[in-house]
């Protein structure tokens, strides 16, 4: 768990035993889990340089245990840090993906390595449909079109519905005017309950759907969605237009009725999730006790991380933990 901080099971496991062990033993531990003494003190030099030790490394003798609740408020104040300077990089690349995504509408239809072009309405539907089948963990969209007519969102349920079974997470961002529509609303009510999640936001600069992170489908036009679309592929242009629809996510308010939830804003199921999670579940484990499915659960813990602002799951327990959330006992 504590490679998050960037050390290996054995340092871990060096950690663990010196919170356990009186001061003064340090240098009687390397024996008693079968470290030879090189081994050990490379790791005490692990442990001090992340401030999880004090004193000189070469005197195990002098060294002393710096208790969990002082060290790890250092790091994760030190990761803060550090994840501030990557969102200010991503901020940027992030104002660069917009631009693009709009070219993308505006340019001559040509297609290069990693693209797919597809022309008609029918063709794309086609496209839309095969990839949606192979969704396995995420699909997220921006549909920019404005509301819908109520015969076109009731068609929309049974895929939706499908797709969301299987544990997809899927996210989708409207623009604010659908909020005056009745149909669209209750199409968003009853998405929400079946777990799906909406937001709306002012403007969206283009139709787009992302399938797993892995394939986008914008239109060539964008004036005319349905005269041709590209499918995309390469990594680079992945990895924008993600960071694009993410920016646009965390900016959108959310549409539909939500599960009750607490002060936290947690659900009961995902405090539940929050809980076993801190515990060292398995993605298995936690689908078991929940009554869902792997990918259900996969889906749960990225929103509980989400929500706490955690990058990964050892973080979110901590940070959990941090902030009261985990009932006494289950850490």
């Amino acid at each position: 768990m504590l490679t998050t901080f960037g050390l290996d099971e054995i340092a871990e496991r060096v950690y663990r035993t010196l919170l356990l062990r009186p001061q003064g033993e340090i240098a009687d531990i390397a024996p008693t889990i079968g470290l030879t003494a090189e081994q050990f003190r490379a790791r005490l030099d692990q442990l001090s340089a992340l401030g999880l030790l004090r004193g000189p490394s070469d005197d195990p003798a002098g060294l002393q245990v710096v208790s969990p609740e002082v060290s790890f408020e250092a790091l994760l104040a030190r990761q803060q840090a550090e994840l501030a300077a990557q969102q200010q990089r991503i901020a940027e690349s992030r104002a660069f993906a917009e631009q693009m995504i709009v070219e993308y509408a505006n340019r001559p239809i040509a297609t290069r390595p990693g693209e797919q072009l597809l022309v008609g309405i029918d063709e794309i539907r086609a496209e839309i449909a095969r990839l949606t089948e192979g969704i396995k963990e995420e699909v997220m969209s921006f549909a920019p079109d404005g509301a819908q007519d109520a015969a076109t969102l009731e068609a929309s349920k049974p895929l939706d519905a499908e797709v969301l079974a299987r544990g997809v997470r899927m996210r989708t961002v409207y623009l604010d005017s659908i909020r005056n529509n009745h149909p669209s609303v209750a199409y968003a009510d009853w998405l929400a309950e079946a777990g799906g999640q909406i937001r709306t936001v002012p403007s969206l600069p283009i139709r787009m759907i992302i399938i797993d992170r892995s394939a986008a489908i914008i239109p060539v036009d964008g004036e005319d969605a349905g005269a041709s679309a590209v499918v995309l592929r390469g990594h680079g242009t992945l990895a924008a237009l993600c960071a694009l629809f993410d920016r646009v996510w965390e900016s959108g308010e959310p549409l539909g009725k939500a599960k009750p939830r607490d002060s936290r804003g947690l659900t009961a199921q995902e405090r539940e999730a929050l809980r076993l999670l801190s515990q060292g579940h398995t993605d298995e484990a936690i689908a078991k006790r929940l009554g869902v499915s792997p990918r259900t659960a996969r889906r749960i813990a990225a929103d509980v991380m989400e929500l706490l602002g955690a990058k990964s799951r050892f973080q979110a327990g901590l940070l959990a933990a941090h902030r009261g959330w985990l009932p006494a006992g289950s850490v």
